[in-house]
Formats: C-alpha cells, structure tokens, sequence
C-alpha cells in the first residue's frame, strides 16, 4: 500500500511540472533555451578573458564558433506578439521589442557581428579573447538593458 501511495504521489508530481513546463509557450521555450545557450558559451569565453579559467585555444574557439553559429539562426517565430511581460509571467521580454521589432532585430545583427569577430580570434590567445570580449559584452548587454527585465 505504502509503495502505491508513493508511486502515485511521484506521478502526480512528474505530472504537475509537465503540465507547468507545457504552459509556457513553445516560442518563449526555445528563445530561452537559445539565450541559455548564449550564456554558456559567453560564459566560457568571458572567464577566459578575465583570467578566472585557464585559456584554451581549442576551448575557446569552440565557444566562439557556437556563439556564431547560434548567432546566426533567424529570429523568425521567437518573438510573436503577445509573449511579453505584459502578457506572460514565463518571460522576461520587454515590451519594447514589439514597439520596434526591426530596431530590435538589428541587435540580433549585432550580436552576430560581434560574435563573428570574436569566432576570428578566440584561438589566438587571451589577450585576443580578450580584447574582443569587451565589444561583444557590450552587445549583449546593450541589448539586455533595453528589452530585458533587469535582474537587479
């Protein structure tokens, strides 16, 4: 009996973050999944940059060309109308990407752009890393300032 009660109660639970996990919408689901990636690599690069992680060549390039290469997947169907703060407590997108979706698209550009430059010389050492790193975190985080909910 006892086993029943605790198997029905480990369903119940595997049910209840299921049904959670399902009401956030597919779209905030795979942008956040897409930025978590972004912050992985970043994280990678920027620990190497400022010296909190041993650098390594072949590490770091491989965090730089995924960078660019998450970079470079269109935005297409990641921000539809309606998936904002205002709307969702799942998201911490701002409404001011749909005032001016174009304008903030062009950030997406941006980060590929950066990311890009960073891809060219990651390998090259840490002063290279991080000489560029400073450039790409500002992209980001001129990004986040403007359309993200602050985590101060």
């Amino acid at each position: 009996m006892r086993r029943l009660i605790a198997t029905s109660l480990a369903l119940g639970t595997i049910a209840t973050v299921a049904l959670a996990q399902s009401e956030v919408p597919a779209e905030i689901r795979a942008r956040q999944g897409l930025m978590q990636n972004f912050a992985f690599s970043l994280s990678t690069l920027g620990n190497m940059a400022r010296g909190n992680i041993e650098y390594d060549a072949a590490l770091a390039q491989t965090a730089a060309d995924r960078l660019a290469t998450l970079s470079s997947i269109s935005q297409e169907g990641y921000w539809p109308e309606g998936t904002s703060t205002e709307e969702l407590d799942s998201t911490d997108a701002l409404p001011a990407i749909w005032e001016d979706k174009e304008e903030f698209l062009s950030h997406v550009d941006e980060l590929h752009e950066a990311a890009t430059a960073m891809a060219e010389v990651a390998g090259d050492g840490q002063e290279a890393l991080a000489g560029q790193m400073e450039a790409l975190g500002k992209t980001c985080g001129g990004c986040h300032e403007e359309y993200r909910v602050s985590d101060d």
